[in-house]
């Protein structure tokens, strides 16, 4: 067992205690936070205050036609766990490169969902597709889906060559949530650094950036840690260590190291927000999104504070949902929030499946190995 590995085991409070709890927290806080952010994406801080009042956004508002409505964010998280899924199911066992690529068709999926007017409709006695979320009408929907995606999907649909820009927007970092998630294993030595390295290879498909990709590895490791019952400031020490071997790595530790700093000072929270950035890149959203799971005591009160700033709200709420659901877990969301929440029982269910999975036995199994970063 390698030391990092060994560390996260010894200090969690035993990994098979409360676990599923925690994965269907991490994936319906996310959910909870994209949605209460939806509606505040593209307005100021002033502009939340003076719309909503003082307080702000504290519950769900109008968004895409309802309450509770996921944005892209929640809908690329989908279908990274079914690409992920699959990649396991098609009995991949050669490393992270198998998933990535069953990964990158279900990315091309959902850029179909993207480019359809509709669902298509079911046929009787047709043959199984082999993507459920393909079936699913409520993701034929545009959501303020990123240019960045969208173009590099187009360009993947079209070539297998690698993503040819130099992007680091929060695309890449808000849909990898489940990349941490599966590499929890019951009663195993979890896998950070194969976490981390599938995370930084999804985000890779679309943003070329080493930021956008190493934000992205940093935030699966603190997943996997948080829903293994590691608490957010040990979660944070293993998420730097693997992070600072990385080549490039200087932009995305330094926004790291500033939220952790803002969290131990006395500046109100609003400023350190705005010293944190808006959250349109992929350090800026992460760094936001640990600042607000380190000063919160409660899920309501950290995906609040993660929405009401200037900039990209939804992406920030969130990857903060996801943190403080994989650390608190999902009776921790307040309920007027869990139930409207659209497509809450298929996110629910995609949570079991990445819970459970791995319960087969070994012989069943076959078991994706990465290769350390």
């Amino acid at each position: 067992m390698n030391k990092i590995a060994k560390r996260v085991i010894e200090t969690s409070g035993g990994p098979a205690d409360g676990t599923l709890d925690r994965f269907r927290g991490c994936l319906l806080g996310g959910a909870v936070g994209d949605a209460l952010g939806a509606p505040v994406e593209f307005l100021s801080r002033a502009e939340i205050l003076e719309q909503y009042g003082p307080a702000g956004v504290a519950g769900y508002a109008p968004a895409y036609g309802g309450l509770g409505r996921i944005t892209d964010d929640t809908q690329m998280t989908l279908f990274t766990a079914e690409g992920l899924l699959q990649g396991w199911q098609s009995g991949c066992e050669d490393g992270s490169g198998s998933l990535v690529q069953a990964t990158r068709r279900a990315y091309l999926n959902w850029l179909q969902t993207q480019e359809a007017d509709a669902a298509p409709a079911p046929v009787l006695d047709a043959v199984p597709v082999a993507s459920r979320l393909l079936q699913q009408g409520e993701l034929y929907s545009r959501r303020g889906p990123g240019e960045t995606c969208l173009a590099s999907l187009r360009a993947a649909r079209a070539s297998d060559a690698p993503v040819e820009n130099d992007r680091k927007g929060c695309g890449g970092l808000m849909r990898v949530a489940p990349a941490g998630l599966f590499f929890w294993r019951p009663l195993q030595a979890c896998s950070p650094r194969p976490a981390f390295r599938l995370a930084a290879e999804l985000a890779g498909l679309t943003h070329g950036h080493p930021t956008g990709q190493l934000a992205a590895g940093v935030l699966a490791v603190l997943v996997l840690s948080l829903v293994d019952g590691m608490r957010l400031p040990q979660a944070l020490a293993i998420a730097k260590q693997i992070l600072a071997s990385q080549p490039g790595h200087e932009e995305t530790l330094r926004a790291i190291e500033h939220a952790e700093c803002l969290a131990r000072s006395p500046i109100r929270r609003p400023e350190a927000i705005a010293a944190l950035g808006e959250g349109w890149l992929a350090e800026e959203a992460l760094a936001i999104a640990v600042y607000c799971a380190l000063v919160s005591q409660a899920f309501e009160e950290g995906v609040v504070l993660a929405v009401n700033h200037d900039g990209d709200s939804d992406s920030t709420g969130a990857i903060t949902g996801q943190l403080l659901g994989a650390l608190h877990g999902v009776e921790a969301i307040p309920p007027q929030w869990l139930e409207p929440l659209e497509l809450r029982a298929l996110i629910s269910e995609t949570a079991d499946q990445l819970h459970g999975y791995w319960s087969k036995s070994s012989d069943e199994a076959p078991r994706p190995v990465a290769t350390a970063p």
